[in-house]
């Protein structure tokens, strides 16, 4: 990432030097060459306590304790952090540790960057991902339709679902994708950095997603991507992410397989 912002970096002081023309002055110029990204060590992180693979009831109370950060390398309310995560699944530990961790360090601005698309819908082949309700993703479109007078999608959903909860596999439909169709990927990014901005929290929040497409030029020759897409590759995940939806609409805990 540094890389490719030292390579913007460079065009657009490029585009600053021509900017100014022959009255340029070398205080200007020394002022658009002194600009520099910075990497530190902000946030470190205790690898003997993972909150992914924790219960539930245990994970909560143990975000908390996960990290710490090194105080003296942010100028207040005037530098921008920008975090690197490689994937939000339930966003528990961004708005109960990370970001009110980094807000300490009084930043301007905090922008989390996923290196993962927003993971979207269950997973039934090895991960334990199988609950829709808690991905942030789902919540965050749920809220969405919710808040824009939608709401009628989510029981149209639901009605669709169940209607083919006894079909065979190989004929069920993926329709949990309706949920988040009528968003585009930046309002749903957009709702997720605030339902994550803890309230005590002052600086700004922004959330960027890797997106599908560009995964797939990072890492063209691993294509499984269904946890971002819905497009499983067996028919059982179809099934599997309709019966997670049935179960969060009826309140049913627990796996979908």
């Amino acid at each position: 990432m540094m890389e490719g912002i030292r390579d913007l970096l460079l065009e657009w002081k490029k585009d600053k030097i021509h900017a100014l023309g022959e009255n340029m002055t070398e205080e200007e110029i020394s002022k658009i060459i002194s600009v520099e990204p910075r990497i530190e060590k902000v946030a470190i992180k205790d690898v003997k306590m993972r909150t992914f693979i924790t219960d539930d009831s245990s994970r909560d109370d143990l975000v908390g304790h996960v990290y710490d950060v090194t105080y003296g390398v942010v100028k207040n309310d005037k530098d921008t952090l920008v975090v690197i995560d490689d994937s939000i699944v339930r966003g528990t530990t961004l708005k109960q540790s990370i970001l009110r961790i980094l807000d300490r360090l009084h930043p301007k601005r905090i922008i989390i960057i996923s290196s993962a698309p927003q993971i979207r819908y269950p997973d039934c082949y090895g991960i334990d991902m199988a609950e829709l309700g808690k991905f942030i993703a789902f919540e965050a479109a749920i809220t969405l339709l919710r808040e824009t007078g939608k709401s009628h999608v989510i029981d149209e959903t639901y009605k669709k679902c169940k209607e083919q909860q006894h079909l065979p596999k190989e004929e069920i439909v993926n329709y949990v994708k309706e949920i988040y169709r009528p968003f585009t990927d930046q309002e749903v990014s957009d709702k997720i950095a605030q339902l994550l901005k803890p309230v005590d929290c002052n600086a700004e929040v922004d959330i960027v997603y890797q997106t599908v497409d560009n995964l797939h030029k990072a890492c063209p020759n691993d294509l499984g991507d269904w946890y971002f897409t819905g497009d499983y590759p067996t028919p059982g995940g179809n099934k599997v992410v309709n019966t997670s939806f049935i179960n969060y609409i009826e309140g049913i805990k627990g796996r979908a397989y």
